[in-house]
């Protein structure tokens, strides 16, 4: 019987785990580890499901080499944990699952949109502090009278911009590939263009050389001072130093962060005793009445989690029966 190990797995992933196994009469091991402290698990597996956001010891390649695997599928769209190239060297066919549930991450970031438009994040401090008052500056702005600009129109993107054409708002997109299926729904423009004109800017790139620090001071400094930032795709894309500079002085008004550079140190943690001294960009941002955010659960709805885990192990079975998977990974 085929034997499939998966790590990192939480309880909510455990109904869709058994059923795939029940379905396709195979045996699932499952592990709250990571692969780094699970490796030896691999000795006896045919297959292998990983999912984490800290970087695969270089080492490990050739050990699951020498325990006889012969692929590692990453049950998350983002695959920067990985060395692609050492995995290849070592004949490890490398596959992530590019779209889980596109709908799971563009809701979320619509949600942040509303958020930074009705100025939430002001009155969710005041709130706490038992002030219930409300000023002038806090005035908000209605969806449909908003210019919304979205960097990168790929399949999150591009259902973004749907959501968001359907409520009356004005939808610019920047894209090294424009789409043309999106006429009459997108307008794309330069990105110092969108940058200028939006009143939000939502970014929904994957994490590349090219998109690595894609905003910085020279970026936000384009922005209104009244926009605001949403970040639902990988934290580096942004340089944080600047974001919070940008933030401080006023440059921008707000930002929305469900992923931050950090993160592999702080998401999915409980820092109620430790706190954030040793990520010290992060606790500013955290300690800023301006900024809003969340552990990197964008992508944490019921049918995302299934796919995740129903695609990435498709992907195994394909490859353990010679087949050539679609989300194959090559650089």
């Amino acid at each position: 019987m085929t034997k499939i190990l998966l790590t990192s797995v939480r309880d909510d992933e455990q109904a869709a785990i058994k059923d795939y196994a029940q379905k396709n009469n195979i045996e699932i091991i499952t592990t709250p580890k990571l692969i780094d402290e699970a490796v030896d698990l691999t000795t006896d597996v045919d297959g292998l499901v990983i999912q984490q956001r800290s970087k695969l010891p270089e080492d490990i390649y050739a050990k699951l080499r020498a325990n006889g695997l012969k692929q590692i599928a990453t049950r998350t769209a983002g695959f920067d944990m990985i060395n692609i190239k050492e995995a290849n060297a070592n004949g490890l066919t490398v596959t992530n699952v590019p779209a889980y549930s596109p709908r799971s991450v563009a809701e979320f970031a619509l949600m942040q949109i509303f958020r930074l438009l009705r100025k939430s994040y002001r009155f969710d401090h005041q709130v706490a502090q038992n002030d219930y008052r409300w000023f002038s500056d806090e005035q908000s702005v209605e969806i449909h009278t908003a210019t919304i600009g979205i960097i990168g129109v790929g399949r999150i993107g591009g259902t973004l911009a749907k959501l968001l054409k359907a409520l009356g708002a004005t939808v610019l997109g920047y894209d090294t590939n424009p789409r043309t299926d999106l006429d009459g729904i997108v307008q794309f423009v330069p990105k110092d263009e969108l940058l200028k004109r939006a009143d939000i800017v939502s970014l929904h790139v994957d994490l590349n050389p090219t998109s690595k620090g894609l905003l910085t001071t020279k970026d936000f400094v384009l922005m209104k001072p009244t926009a605001g930032l949403v970040n639902a795709s990988r934290g580096s894309v942004v340089n944080t130093a600047d974001l919070v500079d940008a933030l401080k002085k006023g440059t921008i008004a707000a930002a929305a962060l469900d992923t931050f550079e950090g993160e592999e140190t702080v998401a999915a943690t409980n820092r109620r005793e430790k706190g954030l001294d040793d990520q010290p960009l992060v606790k500013e941002l955290h300690e800023m009445d301006n900024v809003i955010l969340t552990p990197h659960i964008a992508f944490f709805t019921n049918l995302a989690v299934k796919n995740m885990v129903d695609i990435s192990l498709d992907d195994v079975m394909t490859i353990l029966n010679g087949g050539k998977s679609p989300h194959e990974i090559t650089l």
